[in-house]
């Protein structure tokens, strides 16, 4: 089994290498996506892949928004909305944590809540609230917050929510945060059925009459493949990820997901940091560790991380 300190590190290393791995498959249908075996950084030749201009290799808004919150936490030593929402400002504006400083591919959603940011609205009122502001962006993101977070379960699920809020307000996103965290919790617990207990929990954390229980106990339900969309749906993203990750190994589960087509880099994030954290880095192909771009942006912080382990 790997160690606690090759987990977190996985999945740190996980959620950035399947963004990158599914930056150039990006809105292509499940039928325009390669072969299985072909679905590397760099897609077969005469492939016509998305963000061409991006070199192979290349963390998208996912893996950028993640270091951001991930440095926001180790400075504040606590989930600061405010100061989370300056850095997402900083990365859009500026390219904070974006590799080369380059800022592509930018959510609907987040854009409009980075620019009510700038005009000085709340962090937890920036988000949009209505039915159309799921969105993934707050999902694909939220990984480190589950990694560094050492309170309790109730504790951990409040700041899933908050850190939702800053761009996606409504209560399905934040509840979608919410389970991910504590299905990522359970992981790191080694407990042998994770997704269930940590749906488990939340329940029982929600109590009966909650919004958050009505959205959980409608959407959150058993499926089976053919449901499986890799949408940019939260609810399809989260159900694109759990069930890649039980398609094998750290390789072959980040394959699945991509093979979903569609949203690739967000689907491969999310997949990509649960594979990590079950795995380890070790169970992370060398040549996908060794081809990440931008490791310079995350070194020290993934150090002050695993300090705490």
């Amino acid at each position: 089994m790997p160690t606690s300190k090759e987990r977190i590190a996985g999945a740190l290393y996980g959620l950035l290498i399947g963004d990158a791995l599914g930056v150039p498959y990006e809105f292509r249908p499940p039928e325009a996506i390669p072969p299985k075996e072909q679905i590397e950084f760099m897609p077969p030749r005469r492939y016509d892949r998305a963000h061409a201009g991006v070199p192979p290799g290349t963390w998208s808004d996912d893996g950028a928004q993640a270091l951001v919150l991930l440095a926001s936490l180790l400075d504040c030593g606590r989930f600061d909305a405010e100061d989370f929402g300056q850095g997402l400002v900083a990365w859009y504006d500026e390219g904070y944590m974006a590799v080369d400083g380059k800022v592509f591919d930018v959510g609907i959603q987040t854009s409009s809540s980075i620019r009510a940011l700038r005009r000085g609205t709340s962090a937890l009122e920036a988000g949009g609230t209505d039915e159309y502001s799921n969105g993934n962006g707050s999902l694909m993101r939220v990984m480190p917050l589950a990694l560094w977070h050492c309170g309790t379960d109730a504790q951990l699920v409040a700041d899933a929510h908050a850190q939702s809020r800053v761009t996606h307000g409504h209560p399905r996103s934040q509840m979608c945060c919410a389970l991910y965290c504590l299905w990522a919790r359970r992981i790191f617990q080694e407990h042998p059925q994770p997704w269930g207990d940590a749906l488990t929990t939340l329940q029982s954390l929600y109590g009966d009459d909650s919004v958050y229980r009505k959205e959980l106990d409608y959407h959150i339900r058993p499926f089976n493949e053919s449901e499986v969309t890799g949408s940019g749906y939260v609810i399809d993203c989260l159900r694109s990820a759990l069930w890649a990750s039980n398609q094998g190994g750290f390789e072959d589960a980040l394959k699945a997901a991509i093979a979903l087509g569609r949203d690739t880099d967000t689907t491969g994030c999310v997949t990509g940091g649960i594979v990590g954290l079950r795995e380890g880095v070790d169970a992370i192909p060398s040549r996908w560790r060794t081809g990440l771009l931008g490791k310079d942006l995350f070194k020290d912080r993934l150090g002050q991380l695993l300090l705490r382990f």
